[in-house]
Order: structure tokens, then C-alpha cells, then sequence
């Protein structure tokens, strides 16, 4: 039982966060009550200007603190290639390898028929706007590995197929260094084995 309305009210909100159960919920509760009212004021505050604040980027939909956000404004990037991603998320992992150098292009979502997502809910009018009017020589599919995200793939590959001057690309799947060849599933056992490489282009 909780002692408390306030208390009740803020434990289900926080509890609405993905991951957040109802006890950890009453820890975080709990903790803020003992700090002081500076401190509580500090990360109300954060959150609400995070929400009054945040937009997307009116070029590839990444969350941005401005109108253009910071890596389609760096003009050290490369223009010429477009990485296709499902989430904002995504983009973060991608830029965490430091191994794009490229622009990326956010849909916001993958195509799944089940949920009543289509192409029309996703920003892929932005997509074939920007490939159609900047410099674009190749565009990689980095979507998740799921039949939506399959589905949503072949859809964005036929949208390109007559361009000539376009490479459509799609990330490599398949075992992932360090995993036991016996604890892998069959889908991702069997793209390792359809996609292999010549073992001197594996060193």
C-alpha cells in the first residue's frame, strides 16, 4: 500500500516507462522525495524542456535541438551516400562505431501490414525527395532484421531499381564476433552461411 496520492500518481507515471516496473518505479519515487527541491526542480525542468524543445530535423528526421541537425549540417560528411534507418536509436548505434561517415535518413518506423504501418506513415516521400535532388550515389538499408523490416527493405529497393546511378545497399548479417557458432538461431546461422565472403577479405 502507498502511503499517498502523490506518491501513487508518480509511480504510475514513472512505472509508463518502458523497462520501469512498479517497484523500481517506487525506488526512483522514493528517491526524488529525498532530495532536495533544487535537485527535483533540475530534472523536472530537464524533462520539460526536453519535451517543449526537441524537434526533428527537417532533412533526415533525427532529433535535433535545431532546425538542421548536427551531422547533415557538418559539411565534413559525406553527401553522396544516404544510410536508411527505422529509428533514432539506430542512428545513435551506428554513429557510436565511428564508422559512417555518411548522412542518414530516419522513416520513423518499418512497413508492417499487422499494425497498420504503411509507407504512408513513414518519411519515405522525404527519402525519395532527397535521393531524387542531392548528389546520392548509394543508399544503405540498415533495417532491422525482421520480416518487417525485410518487407520495408524490397519496398524502398524497387522504389530505386530504375536508378541507374543509385547503388542500394544493405548491411551484412550474420554471426557476431565473439558469439559461440552453436548459440546462434537458424535465420542468422543461414545468412552466415548464403552470404559468405572469401576468407582473405575476412582478416
Amino acid at each position: 500500500m502507498i502511503p499517498s496520492k502523490y506518491i501513487e500518481d508518480a509511480v504510475n507515471e514513472m512505472a509508463s516507462l518502458p523497462g520501469v516496473g512498479r517497484k523500481t518505479a517506487l525506488r526512483y519515487v522514493l528517491d526524488l522525495l529525498g532530495r532536495s527541491e533544487e535537485e527535483v526542480e533540475r530534472f523536472t525542468s530537464a524533462i520539460s524542456e526536453l519535451r517543449k524543445n526537441i524537434k526533428l530535423c527537417n532533412n533526415c528526421y533525427n532529433i535535433s535541438d535545431t532546425e538542421v541537425c548536427q551531422i547533415c549540417s557538418n559539411p565534413s560528411r559525406d553527401r553522396s551516400t544516404l544510410c536508411v534507418v527505422e529509428d533514432i536509436r539506430d542512428v545513435m548505434a551506428i554513429e557510436s562505431t565511428h564508422q559512417y561517415k555518411g548522412l542518414y535518413h530516419v522513416l520513423g518506423g518499418k512497413i508492417s501490414p499487422m499494425d497498420g504501418i504503411g509507407p504512408g506513415d513513414l518519411h519515405v516521400g522525404g527519402l525519395l525527395d532527397r535521393a531524387a535532388s542531392v548528389d546520392t550515389h548509394e543508399i544503405i538499408l540498415a533495417l532491422s532484421a525482421t520480416m518487417e523490416g525485410d518487407t520495408t527493405a524490397y519496398y524502398l529497393y524497387k522504389k530505386f531499381e530504375q536508378r541507374k546511378d543509385v547503388v542500394v545497399s544493405t548491411i551484412s548479417r550474420g554471426v557476431a564476433v565473439g558469439d559461440e557458432l552453436q548459440y546462434a538461431d537458424e535465420v542468422t546461422l543461414g545468412r552466415s552461411i548464403l552470404h559468405r565472403i572469401p576468407y582473405d577479405k575476412s582478416l
